[in-house]
Formats: structure tokens, sequence, C-alpha cells
């Protein structure tokens, strides 16, 4: 059940500012199909849906160690093979590894099933660690929540930071976490008030954006030394510091090149770069696409 909410929330009505999505729920069968919570979803549309589908995205189940029946399997194929795009996240990733279509790439799960994953399907490379992870037409994400990050990630991909930012915003979550990110972090919950001076030093960062902020300056501001602050960063973000704050500049500089008609050294300058040959580095790196080229592809796109 939270799974199919979390796609119904990312990929419903967010109001006329942002696209449209036609979001149906297919099963093998139509009809009421019993989820976890013991409420039934009554299901429309059966696996001839998918013919249709520009995304298809195959939900967690209860039953994911049984393989699926060769409809669903052929359904998946096909979809695929006409250039839709096919995600699943936590153990929903098992239908596509058996429908053949995780042969040879890498992939992510349920960290608690990345093992069972592996040994099934030897083909696949399997990595436990990962929020999610894109190969190109066919996307996998972790278990329960990361299935947010997943879907604001496709959203990002296909329509642009802009775009992911204000569902993410809508939901009250953060816009955007890399895939490399850990699912799982050993200390989630705060032990002291360090988390707390972490937490302001984030903040503070994100309003100085244009600045250099070496690390040596937020452990700094956060009364700890170099040292001990990077060991708390990543035990409280699963990220390093280095990997935080590349990441936020390349967000913040995405959404200005989408809002905004400033030249690409101004929006370097402001996200922190020191010239705009290094945020193209950067961009490049990240997007695939120079600076300018990410520009024309969501300000010409309805």
């Amino acid at each position: 059940m939270l799974a199919v909410g979390i796609v119904s929330e990312v990929f419903g009505p967010h109001g006329p500012a942002l696209p449209g999505f036609d979001f149906a729920l297919c099963a093998e069968r139509p009809g009421p199909v019993p989820t976890d919570l013991g409420v039934p979803l009554a299901i429309a549309h059966g696996l001839d849906r998918l013919a249709t589908a520009d995304l298809v995205i195959a939900l967690p189940g209860a039953e994911f160690r049984t393989p699926p029946g060769p409809d669903v399997r052929d359904a998946l194929s096909a979809a695929y093979e006409r250039g839709a795009l096919v995600a699943a996240h936590c153990v929903g990733t098992f239908a596509l590894a058996a429908a053949g279509l995780l042969d040879g790439r890498r992939a992510t799960t349920h960290w608690r099933f990345a093992h069972l994953l592996a040994d099934r399907h030897p083909d696949v490379t399997v990595e436990p660690d990962a929020l999610y992870i894109d190969e190109g037409r066919v996307i996998t994400g972790a278990g329960a929540a990361a299935g947010f990050d997943l879907c604001l990630h496709l959203l990002r991909r296909e329509h642009g930071a802009a775009t992911a930012n204000a569902v993410a915003r809508d939901m009250v979550l953060p816009s955007h976490r890399e895939g490399g990110q850990a699912q799982y972090l050993a200390a989630p919950v705060p032990e002291d008030g360090q988390d707390e001076r972490l937490a302001e030093v984030l903040a503070w960062a994100r309003a100085h954006l244009h600045e250099p902020l070496p690390v040596a300056e937020l452990a700094r501001r956060a009364l700890m030394s170099k040292r001990s602050f990077a060991r708390r960063f990543t035990a409280a973000t699963g990220t390093t510091p280095h990997a935080w704050l590349r990441g936020l500049r390349l967000t913040s500089a995405e959404e200005l090149l989408e809002t905004t008609d400033l030249p690409v050294e101004e929006i370097a300058r402001r996200v922190g770069y020191g010239s705009a040959a290094v945020l193209r580095e950067q961009f490049v790196r990240r997007r695939g696409v120079p600076p300018r080229s990410y520009r024309r592809a969501f300000t010409s796109s309805p």
C-alpha cells in the first residue's frame, strides 16, 4: 500500500503548473487486489494497458519470491522493446529480473533482499547500498520510502529540476538525493545536540552556496574538528560533505537554468563555481550534456 501511495502521490495531479500524467494501476487480472493493510484495491486495468504506457513501474508485493507468470514477463519485456521506461523499487525489482530486463545491468532493491536477488539472477550486478540506479531505460530503486527518491529522480530526469523540486516541496520531502547515497544509516536518530548543529550548518551552507565552503569552515561552524565533522556528516546523511555540496550546487544550477535567463557565467558564480568552464565540466559529468543544451531541452518543452 505504501508503494501505491508513493507512485500515485508523485505522478498524481499537482495543479496546472506541473505536467499531467495519465496514471493507471494494472494487474494480471483486473478486479480486487489484496494489500498488506487488508484493504483491497479495485484494479480496473489489465496488462493490455502497458502497451501504451510511457513509464511502467513494477510495484513490490508479498509474493515476490514466486516469479511472475509468463504474461507479466512478456508485458514488461514488450513495454521495454517498444521504448517505454521500465522501473521498479523495493522487491518489485524481482519482476524486472524475472523478465530478463536486468541481465548485464546494475540494479538495486531493498537491502534485506539484495543477496536473494543476486543469488537468483547471477547475470545482474546487484548493488545493495544504492538508493536507486539509473541504467537508461531501466531504473531500479531501494525499499520502502526510497521509492520517493526513485520517482523524483524520474521526474527530474524527464521534466527537469524545477518540476521535481515543486512536487517534492508539495510533499515536504528533500528535492533530491543522489542514487549512490546509502540505503541504511546506522544512527538515523539524533543522539545528541550535534545533529541540531549539523542541521544549522547545512542550512547556512545552502544560503551561502556562492562561497567556497571548505569542509574546515563547515566543521568550525558545527563546533567540531574536521575529522569529527566528516564522520558525523556521513553518519547523518549517508554521503560525504564534498559529495553533498557538489550535488547541491548542480541541483541549484539545474533549477536556475530552467527558471531564469541568467547567463551561464552568472549561474556558475551563484552556485559556487569559479567559472562557467568548471560548471560545464561538472554538469556534463552528471547530466551528459553541457548547461546550454540542458537549458534548451527544459525551457522549450511544454
